[in-house]
């Protein structure tokens, strides 16, 4: 991750859609959602809500798989913590105490779910 991808998916993230969409992909990790109803849950028309997934995607941020007829839409998780370890890489100057509660607070919850199996 280098300065300019860093302010590509940061400026993704800076509009109200957007940052919706993929606040809900993250949450539906690691199951997706297919792009009509992130549209019917976003509350936008389908071919705007396109054009955004097409902005996160270029941004890194999501991903898009076809299934059928449809596209399941994914948070690209490795594509934000690339984003999160460019902006903290030289945390507080080196001085880790200072970033202790920081990187706390980023510390999940509880672990992460298995991404389902796709039959080939």
């Amino acid at each position: 991750m280098d300065e300019k991808q860093t302010i590509v998916a940061l400026a993704a993230l800076a509009q109200s859609t957007r940052l919706q969409t993929f606040k809900l992909l993250v949450n539906r990790e690691p199951d997706g959602v297919p792009a009509g109803e992130l549209a019917r849950l976003v509350g936008v028309p389908q071919n705007t809500m396109s054009a955004h997934l097409s902005t996160l995607a270029q941004a890194g941020l999501v991903m898009g798989e076809r299934q059928s007829r449809s596209i399941l839409y994914r948070a690209d998780l490795n594509g934000f913590r690339a984003v999160a370890l460019y902006l903290l890489k030289d945390c507080c100057g080196g001085n880790a105490s200072l970033c202790a509660p920081l990187i706390a607070e980023l510390t999940p919850c509880c672990p992460p779910k298995e991404r389902p199996q796709v039959a080939n």
